[in-house]
C-alpha cells in the first residue's frame, strides 16, 4: 500500500527535504497590503521581517482554500496512493486543520488529517516521521502511531524580542492584556498540545540566550534538533555550533514561516527539539 504525506507551508518543510520524501506542501497565504500571496512567494521572509517594524497596516494571514487541498488529495489517490496523511498545523491556532478536514471528506476513509497541535518544525517533524515511514513502507497504523510518539518528544520554546507583534495579532489572549509590551523584555513562549504558554521573561537579549541554552541543554540528549529564528541568523548559527554534538542528526536553522513570524516578530530565536 502506497501512503502519501501532505502538510501545510507553516510545516518549514523546505523544497529540498519535500522533495527527497515526496511530500507535498500547500502553501498558506500572508495578505500583504490587501495582496494576497500563496507563503514563499511575492516576498521573502528576509524582506518581511525587515519591513514588518515599519509597515503601516500588519500582514495578516489565511487557510488555503479547500479546492487547494481537494486538488492535492485527488491528484495523489489519481497517481497510485491508496491512502493519503494529511498532517497540519494546530487547530488551535489556525483554521487550516478545519479546510483540510472539510475536504478530506470528499474521499471518504483514503484521506485522513492529523491536527499536529504544533507549529513550524514541531509540526514539520512530525511530517517528516511520517514521510520516512510511508517511503519504508510502514503500514496506515503504524505512521500514525509514530506521528503520536514523536508529537509527545516535541519540545518548542522560543524568545521573542518584543511582544509588540503577538499582542497585534490578538492570537494570544495572555499578550492581549498584557501592559509588558511597553517595556524592553524579551518574553519566552512555547507551544504545548496547541497552546502558546508563557515562560517568563529576560530583561537583555544575551540574558535570553543563556537561559534558552539552559532550557535545551536540560531537554538531554535529542533525536532531532532545529534552531529557529526571524532574522536572526547569526545567533541561531551560534546556537547550532553549540550544541550539534548533543543530537543525532545536524540541526536545521530556519526562518520560521512567514505566517508564524508575523506574529512573532524580528529578531526571535527559538528551537524545537525531538528528545529522544
Amino acid at each position: 500500500m502506497r501512503i502519501a504525506i501532505v502538510t501545510d507551508s507553516t510545516s518549514d518543510i523546505s523544497p529540498e527535504l519535500a522533495e527527497e520524501y515526496d511530500i507535498s506542501v500547500i502553501p498558506a497565504i500572508l495578505v500583504v497590503n490587501g495582496q494576497s500571496l500563496e507563503d514563499g512567494s511575492g516576498i521573502s521572509r528576509d524582506e518581511l521581517y525587515e519591513q514588518l517594524p515599519t509597515m503601516n497596516t500588519p500582514p495578516t494571514t489565511a487557510s488555503p482554500s479547500m479546492a487547494a487541498f481537494e486538488q492535492v488529495y485527488d491528484f495523489l489517490l489519481r497517481n497510485g496512493a491508496d491512502q493519503v496523511i494529511s498532517i497540519q498545523v494546530s487547530s488551535t491556532l489556525s483554521s487550516i486543520y478545519n479546510t483540510a478536514l472539510l475536504a478530506a471528506k470528499t474521499f471518504g476513509k483514503r484521506v485522513h488529517v492529523v491536527d499536529s497541535r504544533q507549529v513550524t518544525l514541531g509540526l514539520g517533524f512530525q511530517v517528516l516521521a511520517a514521510a520516512q515511514a510511508a517511503k519504508s513502507e510502514q503500514t496506515l497504523a503504524e505512521i500514525q502511531n509514530i506521528i503520536d510518539d514523536i508529537r509527545r518528544r516535541i519540545h518548542l520554546v522560543a524568545m521573542l524580542d518584543t511582544l509588540e507583534y503577538a499582542y497585534r495579532s490578538g492570537r494570544v489572549s495572555w499578550a492581549r492584556t498584557n501592559l509588558s509590551a511597553i517595556f524592553r523584555i524579551k518574553p519566552f513562549v512555547s507551544v504545548v498540545n496547541g497552546d502558546v504558554l508563557r515562560m517568563g521573561e529576560t530583561r537583555t537579549r544575551q540574558k535570553g540566550i543563556e537561559r534558552l541554552y539552559k532550557m535545551l541543554s536540560d531537554l538531554g540528549p535529542l533525536e532531532r534538533l532545529a534552531i529557529l529564528h526571524t532574522n536572526a541568523e547569526a545567533d541561531a548559527l551560534e546556537a547550532v555550533e553549540h550544541f550539534k554534538s548533543v543530537v543525532k542528526q545536524h540541526p536545521l536553522i530556519i526562518n520560521v514561516t512567514s505566517l508564524i513570524g508575523v506574529h512573532v516578530g524580528p529578531h526571535g530565536l527559538g528551537f524545537v527539539a525531538v528528545t529522544e
